[in-house]
């Protein structure tokens, strides 16, 4: 089937679906497949629950009632079929990757275009090659503007992702500690992330920076299209960071913009938002009003009070780089009962074991009421410290906290997702 007969279905469709759980009436099916899973094994509960046609890649299910449309690889014309709808609606598109903040960084700039704008943007963090198509595919006539978050943890991946999505304008949030599994190095990682900027700079698109990040600032020295903020370089949109006791306040000119996000580390995702509301004409009054409304959730950043602790819930991710930011500012804090807990971070390869000990030796110079640490990366790294605590797991941990009481605290959570650290809100008593 030619791919513009494909998008003609497709805009008769209610959308996409890729999990018959999730299916709509009138929808367009596409059966993919994991390392765990075939959707074309789903072939008819997707036609019964509904859906207008099936996209298979197997010929056992295909079905001569003109219901299904069959395919060598569903994937790869769910991916094509983004990229003719991209160019079809002729959306432009800002796209951001890096190692830290994307999410947080991605929601802020939605936010602030909404101001003016229809705007269409990357659901929670479907990011990778199934969610940055999905993304493309949720836009329609009526967007504006789409903003689509790139995640990658290899070489290579940032650029077929651009491929797909064809994005404008493009911003990086840092190059971190991340993936390092996948990257192999730091300097994997900058190369991995820059890809973005290669797109972009061969296809004369716009480009958003840090310019007080040396990293950035060196790797577009020579771009013309480029538009950054900056506390200290006058040549850039000037930004001011003012406090962040607990929450990150800004300055634009002489207008101060308090935010809903804790750490320093949150100023330049804040900061990306401002730059690029600016660039597109939203005024500095419904900037301030977008990124004072947000609020974090998911596990990110966020402020919770329970049982007479004060948290942060930082349990959505975590690699080197955020980690030590989080902990910096945390110890910051002006008390004698500051708790942390800690779990492991993952993709992080051969060095791992150096990176968890690097976060144990930075704890034991510290003054911390107390510290778990929790998975199997601290736990074989694991020191005689009288308030550093280990457990390899989370039952672990579970069963010394039934065993103690803490008194009301102030309390840091931070891990990889995959530790779901945010159920020690429900053993705090």
């Amino acid at each position: 089937m030619k791919i513009e007969t494909l998008h003609q279905h497709f805009l008769r469709s209610s959308g996409i679906c890729t999990d018959t759980r999730n299916i709509t009436k009138n929808c367009l099916y596409f059966a993919l497949k994991g390392d765990t899973f075939n959707g074309n094994t789903f072939t008819q509960e997707a036609l019964d629950k509904g859906a207008f046609k099936v996209v298979v890649d197997e010929l056992g299910f295909h079905k001569n009632t003109g219901e299904t449309i069959l395919c060598a690889n569903s994937l790869k014309l769910l991916q094509e079929l983004a990229t003719y709808h991209r160019e079809y609606l002729k959306v432009p598109i800002i796209s951001l990757t890096g190692s830290n903040g994307k999410t947080t960084t991605k929601e802020l700039i939605s936010s602030v275009l909404s101001k003016k704008y229809q705007t269409v943007a990357t659901k929670d963090n479907l990011n990778n090659h199934i969610g940055v198509p999905l993304t493309l595919l949720s836009m329609d006539s009526q967007t504006e503007i789409g903003v689509v978050e790139m995640g990658a943890n290899h070489i290579k991946e940032i650029e077929s992702l651009c491929k797909i999505a064809q994005p404008n304008y493009g911003y990086i949030t840092n190059f971190g500690k991340a993936h390092l599994e996948g990257f192999g190095s730091v300097e994997g990682v900058i190369q991995g992330k820059s890809e973005l900027y290669h797109y972009l700079t061969s296809h004369e698109g716009a480009i958003f920076l840090n310019a007080d990040d040396p990293i950035q600032k060196k790797l577009l020295s020579t771009y013309v299209k480029k538009y950054g903020f900056s506390e200290k370089d006058p040549t850039f949109f000037q930004i001011q960071f003012k406090s962040a006791d607990p929450f990150v306040a800004l300055a634009v000119n002489d207008t101060k913009i308090t935010s809903n996000l804790i750490g320093k580390y949150n100023f330049t995702n804040i900061a990306a938002a401002i730059i690029i509301g600016h660039f597109f004409n939203v005024s500095l009054e419904d900037i301030k009003t977008a990124i004072e409304a947000y609020t974090p959730t998911n596990n990110r950043s966020q402020l919770v009070e329970k049982a007479g602790h004060k948290i942060i819930l930082d349990a959505y991710n975590a690699n080197p780089t955020s980690m030590m930011a989080a902990l910096e500012h945390f110890e910051k804090k002006d008390s004698d009962n500051n708790v942390v807990f800690l779990g492991d971070m993952f993709e992080l390869g051969s060095e791992a074991t150096e990176e968890h000990q690097k976060i144990i030796r930075w704890l034991k110079a510290r003054s911390f009421a107390e510290c778990y640490l929790i998975g199997k990366n601290f736990y074989q790294s694991k020191i005689e410290a009288p308030n550093i605590h280990f457990f390899e797991t989370f039952n672990d941990l579970q069963a010394h906290l039934s065993t103690v009481s803490l008194t009301p605290s102030n309390i840091l959570i931070k891990a990889s997702r995959g530790m779901a650290l945010e159920r020690i809100l429900d053993l705090l008593k």
